[in-house]
């Protein structure tokens, strides 16, 4: 008999369902399938209503990220094989809404995201710059906000971290680590703006530095790290602020 495995997947349908359940699928087991290899199976074999996310399979566009066992994962970078024979319970992301099944509602996460104006941001033009303008950057100036820069906003960390499924008015991880990656750009000049979102209530001050967010994160962001330097940042900040207020 061909080896199988069981997949037990929450499912929820707005439209008719009141609560989540759960199904348990067995299909044929592939030592070199990943986990959404078996998703895309079941939706293609078994059961074509089953609704989640995926793009790229590369570990690049972040958008089949899940509860693998009660951990956040990357589906399309999670193998069968680390869990055989043993049974693979899948849920939506955690701390998010759910939209249908394993799809879970991004909206707040991308709201934050804005608010921070994660881009370049230029104050002081020079003269001749127009669209075609380049600032160069060394590599030393680069490698002081790289690391936060591998970011594929996959929310993991959201689903990970206990301030946000507390209070979920926190920014959260990948927020303020892409905040620090743009304060840190040596082209960018919106630091003061960025500032005033961060080191507000909401802000840097809620991470109350688990660290789970750095564990789960499948680029080594280290979003914790982020987190903690930006709030000295901001007492620094604040600090020269209040200087120069009493000149």
């Amino acid at each position: 008999m061909a080896e199988q495995i069981k997949l037990t997947i929450y499912r929820y349908n707005p439209d008719k369902d009141t609560e989540y359940k759960q199904q348990t699928f067995t299909i044929p087991y592939q030592k070199d399938w990943s986990i959404l290899d078996a998703l895309n199976h079941i939706k293609a074999e078994v059961d074509g209503s089953l609704s989640y996310r995926w793009s790229c399979r590369m570990a690049i566009c972040g958008s089949c990220g899940m509860m693998v066992n009660g951990t956040p994962r990357l589906t399309c970078s999670t193998t069968l094989s680390e869990f055989y024979p043993n049974e693979i319970t899948l849920e939506p992301l955690a701390n998010f809404p759910i939209v249908k099944d394993l799809v879970v509602d991004l909206t707040d996460f991308m709201d934050k995201l804005k608010s921070v104006k994660p881009w370049i941001i230029r104050q002081n033009k020079r003269d001749d710059e127009d669209i075609s303008t380049e600032y160069l950057q060394t590599t030393s100036e680069m490698d002081k906000y790289y690391q936060q820069s591998l970011c594929i906003n996959c929310t993991l960390c959201y689903a990970a971290c206990p301030a946000y499924g507390l209070h979920s008015d926190f920014l959260g991880p990948a927020v303020i680590a892409l905040t620090y990656r743009y304060n840190n750009d040596s082209r960018d000049q919106g630091i003061l703006e960025r500032r005033k979102v961060v080191a507000a209530e909401n802000g840097v001050w809620k991470c109350p530095v688990v660290g789970d967010c750095s564990d789960v994160c499948p680029k080594h962001v280290d979003p914790s790290a982020a987190i903690q330097r930006t709030k000295v940042n901001s007492a620094v900040g604040w600090f020269f602020s209040r200087l120069q207020g009493k000149k």
